[in-house]
C-alpha cells in the first residue's frame, strides 16, 4: 500500500516530500506532486514533513479526496 497526495498540495507545493523520500518515488508535476505506488517503500517520511497534510496511507484518504489515488497512478503511467 502506497502513500498518496492529495488536494491541499494543489494549493501549496511545498516539497519537503520530495527531500525526504528515501527511494525517490515523489515526482513533481506542474500543479502539485505525486507519489508514485509502485516504488513507494510505504515508510512514512514524507507524511511526517508535509506542510499541509496532503499525504495519506491509500487506505486512509478521505473519501472526498480518494479521488487522488487514481490521480497519482496516472501521473505516472502518462510521464
Amino acid at each position: 500500500m502506497a502513500f498518496v497526495i492529495t488536494s491541499p498540495c494543489e494549493a501549496e507545493k511545498a516539497g519537503e516530500c520530495m527531500e525526504v523520500c528515501p527511494v525517490d518515488c515523489i515526482a513533481e508535476g506542474k500543479d502539485m506532486f505525486y507519489i508514485d505506488p509502485d516504488i513507494c517503500i510505504d515508510c512514512g517520511a514524507c507524511e511526517a514533513v508535509c506542510p499541509v497534510e496532503a499525504i495519506f496511507m491509500e487506505d486512509e484518504v478521505p473519501a472526498e479526496e480518494s479521488k487522488y489515488i487514481e490521480i497519482n497512478r496516472k501521473f505516472f503511467q502518462e510521464n
